[in-house]
């Protein structure tokens, strides 16, 4: 029998919904930010570039995003438009331009806020708690969880590759919903068994194997968005 891991995993949606990403060349501004943040209860990470921010990203599922426009490297406005590839979660543009042509322009990237510099600290958290809840409640109430040209659609078990939809068996389908339910985490063979075939299924390992090759013939061209982790397991890359 296959030991039981006894660890619980935090909620993924509410974990992700209190990591902040703040993204301004302005340390100062980044420091005050953050200390806000973390007086109502969000983890944030800084980045000082628009690369550092895209990095940032990649290896982290944010509940928010607070971007400047001006970052250097690569500007907020293109930042925005190359995180709403991948994910829906809430960003607010900060900027020191004011003027209408400016703020259609963030709103046009992708933004959800426009927050024109200087700006009350106040204002900005309680905008950030605002997106952040209607983001969870628009997010639980469709079913739908997007990653990049994967769409899954949990109320019809409906699965979506770049808007075409795909056949999956059962336990691919709960294979694949379960690793978008939990990005860049990273499950053991054993652990995968026990959260979608369940702790009375007493299969072979291998089953995990078989189905993740399965899954990634389907889902082409995004079947690297399932990586493997060498001598343990899998995780989803979105």
């Amino acid at each position: 029998m296959r030991p039981i891991e006894t660890e619980g995993l935090p909620d993924n949606k509410r974990a992700d919904a209190e990591r902040l990403l703040v993204a301004t060349a302005d340390a100062e501004l980044c420091r005050q930010i953050t200390e806000a943040a973390a007086r109502e209860g969000f983890f944030a990470d800084g980045a000082a570039d628009g690369i550092s921010a895209l990095k940032c990203a990649r290896r982290n599922a944010y509940g928010l995003t607070v971007l400047d426009t001006g970052l250097p490297e690569v500007n907020g406005l293109l930042v925005c438009r190359e995180l709403r590839k991948s994910s829906t979660a809430p960003i607010i543009m900060i900027s020191g331009l004011s003027s209408e042509e400016d703020r259609l322009a963030g709103f046009m990237a992708g933004g959800n806020d426009y927050l024109v510099k200087p700006f009350f600290m106040r204002e900005l958290m309680a905008r950030i708690k605002s997106l952040i809840s209607l983001w969870e409640s628009e997010a639980g109430g469709s079913g739908m969880i997007v990653s990049g040209g994967i769409c899954v659609d949990d109320a019809s078990r409906c699965v979506y590759v770049d808007r075409h939809e795909i056949q999956l068996a059962p336990k691919e389908y709960d294979l694949l919903c379960f690793l978008c339910r939990h990005p860049h985490q990273a499950f053991s063979r054993d652990s995968l068994l026990d959260r979608v075939w369940g702790r009375e299924f007493f299969g072979s390992d291998r089953t995990v194997d078989t189905h993740v090759k399965s899954l990634r013939e389907k889902i082409r061209p995004y079947q690297d968005r399932i990586a493997t982790v060498w001598g343990f397991g899998y995780r989803l890359e979105p």
